[in-house]
Parts: C-alpha cells; structure tokens; sequence
C-alpha cells in the first residue's frame, strides 16, 4: 500500500510541477519577448508619464498595449500583479517530487554503489549540498563581475566552467538517472532563488516608496529593476537547460553512457544558444540586433554531433543476438526472483507491478522485456548486479513468446 501510495503522490506532485513550470516558463518567455519588441513612445504624454516603451498586440479579439516605466512611473495603481507565485510554486512542488523519488528512495534512486558506496543519508547531504553551493557561487559571479564592462560575457564564460564542473562531479558521485535531474534542479534552485533573493525584494522596495506618500529620490530605485533585469535575463537563458536535464533522465541511453556528463552538459549548452537565438531574433526584425542564426546553427551542429557520437555504428541489439528457443521460463523466473522482487514482489509493488507469480509475469512480459533487455533500466541502478547473459535470457524467452507453461 505504501509503494501503491508514493506512486499517486509522485505523479499528482509531477502533475502539479508541469503545470507550474509551464506557467513560469511562459510568462519568462513573454517578458522577454516584450522587452525585446518595446518601442520608445514619440506621444508626449506618454514621454511625460515616463514611459520608457510601448507596444500594441492583439490577441483571442482584444488589442493590448502594455507600456514599460524604466525607473517608476510618476503614479502607480493600488493593484498590481505580482509574477512571483509561479516561480515558488515550481520549486515547491519540484522540490516535493525530488523528495519523494530521490530523497525517500535514496538507496534505490539517488546511489550507485559502483561509482560511491555511501549511506543514504551522506548521499542526501551531497545532494542538497549541490543547490546551496551552485546558488552562492552563482550569486557571487553574478554581484563581483556582472555590472563591470564585458561582466555578462564574464559572467557566462564563468558560469559554463561552474555547470561543467558540477555535470562532472554529479556523475561521478550518483546514479546517472540521478545525476541528470540533479543538475536540473541545481540549475532550476537558482532561478527560483534569483526571484526571492533579488528580483521580487527589489520590486517590493520600489512599490513601497512609491505608495508612502513621501519624496523619494527615483535615480536611487534604478539599481532594483538593473539587478532584477540582470536576473531575470539570465533565468530565461537557464530554462531550455533545464527543461532538457529533467527530461533526459528518461532516457537510460543518455544517462548510462560513459560521458554522460559531457553528454548533458553539450546538450544544456546547445539549449542555451537556442535560447539565445530566439531572444535575439526579437530585436534583429526591428533592427536593433544582428541577424540571430549563428546561435540556433551552432546549437544544432551541437546536438547532431552529440547524436552521431552516441550512434551505436556497428552494434547489433540484444534481440538481433539471442536465440528465442534458448530460455525457459523457469531460467526467467529464477533471474525475475533474484533480481526483481524486492521491488515488484508480494510485500512491495513499485509503480503497481508483482512480478512473483507466473500469471503476473506473463502480464507484465513486454514491460519486463523493454525495462529489462531493451532499455536496460532495471534493476535501477543495476543494484542487485543483473549480467548481459541474464538480460539476453530474458529477451530470448520474451521473443520466443513469453511462454509460462513448462
């Protein structure tokens, strides 16, 4: 009951950070874009308001025309909107699924005993230890060398040194399915801290000394939007990284190869470059930036590359090597004993799947054959030591039809 439980949990929690997420990203993803289409005003009443740029848009039948004030405006409305709640709501609810797969399960998720053999509690310290370390070494780069000349070019250079470490260091340390979502959510901590520490206290100083009633010196607020603007400028760049590292972690192919650090570190990379191209193309239609296809051209050569790497030239597949009549079922279910039940047995049943009868065997052939044989996912982790021989076993006898009679 208790597995049949953490799997509704896991997927209302997953269900919750998807909706969240997308709310984030998209509203990133808007400002953005109206940064980059804002036009300066030629009405002098809009110059005298203090109306930095403005834009017209139409949309589901209405027109909009939202206006920036680059410092304050001179009067400011009572009700305000605040974009914070989607950025909390999305860590919250992925820190909660993080907990819940990879904290609760440790010894079965978070640790790979062939690369560190540690106690599950050393391997959650480590873990968390990765978003606090990432967040003020960021923090540091971003306030020593982010408003000098040159910082952001400083401050990214720095900052793809500190993701490629932390790539490394994460697979050498954890499981490699672990190891990716990690890097994700170190990535996605500091996005969420960039909104709490600095973009949303910022703005709060702002409101509240323009709503005291009293004189306030506007030049003194500017360093409040410059910072927020820098954070949140670099937090549209982090989403396409992070949105791949939480969904290659799915895919065993990418996570169990022997370079998967650089595997998903080229990969983040490429999606910060295509980032850049569609932030970029904004301002190249109205001419205030070079043409942008450099960027999205280097981001593509770098996933083709990495694809053509990882292409298994010359490898057959495990069905093209086994002979369907060689395995019996009594072989199959000696290795399913072995390897299997202490998951998927009588007392526990993760993600609702026994395996420790020969009717449920036969139920669940296919996705014992794909998890198995195929994909080589489970055991996860390899922990109880499952060999090549025994994966081939059981292909041969899935292929031979899954047969459970003697």
């Amino acid at each position: 009951m208790e597995a049949y439980l953490l799997d509704w949990v896991n997927l209302l929690l997953r269900w919750v950070h998807v909706i969240t997420a997308i709310a984030w990203i998209g509203s990133s993803f808007y400002f953005v874009f109206l940064d980059n289409n804002l036009l300066k005003p030629n009405s002098p009443d809009l110059l005298e308001k203090g109306v930095d740029g403005a834009m017209w848009a139409i949309h589901g039948g209405g027109f909009y025309n939202p206006q920036k004030y680059m410092v304050a405006p001179k009067k400011i409305h009572t009700k305000l909107h605040w974009f914070y709640w989607e950025s909390y709501s999305s860590w919250l609810s992925g820190f909660a699924l993080f907990t819940v797969l990879y904290l609760w399960n440790a010894s079965t998720y978070l640790i790979d005993k062939s690369l560190m053999d540690w106690s599950p509690a050393a391997a959650i310290t480590a873990a968390l230890s990765f978003f606090v370390v990432f967040w003020f070494v960021y923090d540091a780069i971003c306030r020593v060398f982010g408003f000098r000349k040159n910082g952001e070019l400083i401050v990214a250079t720095l900052m793809l040194c500190v993701v490629a470490f932390a790539s490394w260091l994460a697979c050498q340390l954890f499981a490699g399915r672990a190891a990716f979502l990690l890097v994700g959510a170190m990535i996605a901590t500091a996005m969420s801290a960039n909104v709490f520490v600095w973009i949303i206290p910022g703005q709060r100083k702002v409101v509240a000394a323009m709503t005291s009633g009293e004189k306030y010196d506007a030049m003194s607020l500017a360093i409040h939007g410059k910072r927020g603007k820098q954070r949140s400028v670099h937090n549209t760049y982090f989403t396409l990284p992070v949105i791949f590292a939480m969904l290659s972690n799915h895919y065993s192919f990418l996570y169990t190869h022997p370079q998967r650090w650089l595997i998903l570190f080229v990969m983040m990379f490429a999606g910060a470059l295509i980032r850049q191209f569609f932030v970029q193309r904004h301002g190249y239609h109205l001419g205030r930036a070079r043409n942008p296809w450099p960027f999205a051209a280097v981001g593509v050569v770098l996933i083709v590359a990495v694809i053509v790497a990882m292409a298994p030239w010359g490898a057959k597949s495990v069905a093209k090597n086994v002979q369907p009549q060689a395995a019996t079922f009594v072989q199959v279910k000696s290795v399913i004993d072995q390897h299997c039940l202490s998951c998927h047995g009588a007392q526990v049943q993760m993600k609702n799947v026994r395996l420790d009868t020969a009717e449920s065997i036969k139920l669940h052939a296919q996705n014992v054959y794909q998890q198995v044989s195929v994909t080589q996912q489970m055991p996860m982790n390899n922990a109880t030591g499952i060999t090549p021989q025994e994966r081939q076993l059981v292909a041969s006898w899935y292929l031979a039809g899954a047969k459970v009679e003697p």
